[in-house]
């Protein structure tokens, strides 16, 4: 689940920061700094080439540097402005280019009226303005190649991070198999980058009932994924105390112990979606939602599907009184699919959303095969729809 790139473009357009500049929007000042350096000394030839074109290189040294460091910083405040600020101020960057050339020649006089300043000979200007030519476009080189040394270590050092959380993202999220007398559970998530935020599990009770869950975490990348291992910490932990309640309220109870315990080790905007199943071994399916996606229910006695819907907050975010859970009547045959919005709002280039009914269909259409292919189908299904933008995952259950 990813709010950021909605909420963004519910902001007036020249509100917006440049997402073709996200990179530099993440980069602290003090390693910028650098490529800035680059940028102006490199567009500080500007000053010399005017000083050569213009003037056959007659003006005073000092007027000739400072219309290269007009232009330098010039250059560099189109970094700062696509990188950082909206692009309201883009506009006003853009009209300010209009005047530099009025610029350059308020500065030269003004330089040339506050301090004497006396033209130089052609011959020696012209050779003053080459020389700066050369040595700027060193340097700017120079600063290049340490920017880019010090991003691709951090880039190569990052790489390597996300090798390792995605070794444990396999770790804590593998695909899940389990039997029980009455039931089977298949679970299976795909990020949509190398750390995803939802989470599919399932265990096994002392008694032989089966808790079985999907989780899904508000956005994705590593900060989803450490707190998908704190839910799933927290859940099997909580089930260690209240697997032998009723089992009616062995669900809302969990919920209630999450949404306590979250708020305190996240971020304020995060929260979690939750479905949780209770399923017993006489049969009896119980099950509790937190802002989950719908329940499809697909009744093999009628071959028909039906969903379940129910509006609760999620986990995380607000205090809530008390979350509620239900009872879910199954049949031998029957199946219980939930998936995740990555999968349910899937966009093709019209711009319509995979949604419920596509899903449905896909399940009617498989409902005999083993429940890895019938995830198996779907994936593929919401795949050849449109692009993967957000962790896909699935849980299904057969009542056997």
């Amino acid at each position: 689940m990813n709010l950021t790139p909605r909420m963004e473009k519910e902001k007036p357009w020249y509100l917006r920061a440049s997402t073709r500049w996200e990179h530099f929007r993440s980069i602290p000042l003090e390693r910028l700094w650098v490529l800035m350096v680059a940028v102006a000394l490199l567009f500080s030839v500007v000053g010399y080439y005017v000083d050569i074109v213009e003037t056959k290189g007659t003006l005073p040294y000092a007027a000739v540097l400072a219309i290269a460091l007009y232009s330098g910083l010039n250059a560099s405040l189109w970094i700062i402005v696509l990188a950082r600020l909206s692009r309201l101020y883009l506009i006003g960057l853009i009209v300010l280019q209009a005047f530099n050339s009025p610029n350059d020649t308020a500065i030269v006089n003004w330089m040339i009226r506050t301090f004497q300043l006396q033209p130089v000979t052609s011959d020696l200007g012209v050779k003053f303005a080459a020389t700066a030519i050369l040595w700027s476009t060193i340097l700017s080189y120079v600063f290049f190649v340490a920017y880019i040394r010090r991003e691709g270590k951090i880039t190569t050092r990052m790489a390597n991070e996300l090798e390792l959380a995605h070794g444990i993202q396999v770790t804590l999220v593998p695909p899940v198999t389990l039997r029980s007398a009455c039931f089977d559970v298949y679970g299976i998530s795909r990020p949509s980058e190398k750390v995803g935020g939802d989470l599919v599990d399932a265990l096994s009770l002392p008694n032989g009932d089966v808790v079985a869950y999907l989780a899904d975490i508000a956005g994705h990348g590593l900060q989803a994924g450490i707190l998908m291992g704190m839910v799933k910490t927290a859940t099997r932990t909580a089930l260690l105390d209240v697997g032998e309640l009723e089992p009616h309220r062995t669900l809302p109870l969990l919920l209630d112990r999450l949404n306590t315990v979250l708020p305190e080790v996240k971020e304020p905007q995060m929260y979690a979606t939750f479905a949780g199943f209770r399923l017993s071994a006489d049969g009896s399916v119980f099950y509790a939602l937190a802002a989950s996606t719908p329940i499809l229910h697909w009744h093999a006695a009628g071959r028909t599907l039906s969903h379940t819907d129910e509006s609760q907050f999620p986990l995380g975010l607000l205090p809530v009184p008390e979350f509620d859970g239900e009872t879910l009547q199954t049949v031998p045959g029957d199946l219980v699919v939930v998936a995740t919005d990555g999968i349910l709002e899937v966009c093709n280039k019209p711009g319509e959303e995979f949604g419920v009914e596509r899903l449905k269909d896909v399940i009617a259409a498989n409902a005999g095969d083993s429940l890895p292919e019938i995830a198996g189908k779907i994936l593929t299904a919401a795949r050849g729809f449109g692009p993967q933008l957000d962790d896909q995952t699935i849980l299904i259950l057969r009542r056997l």
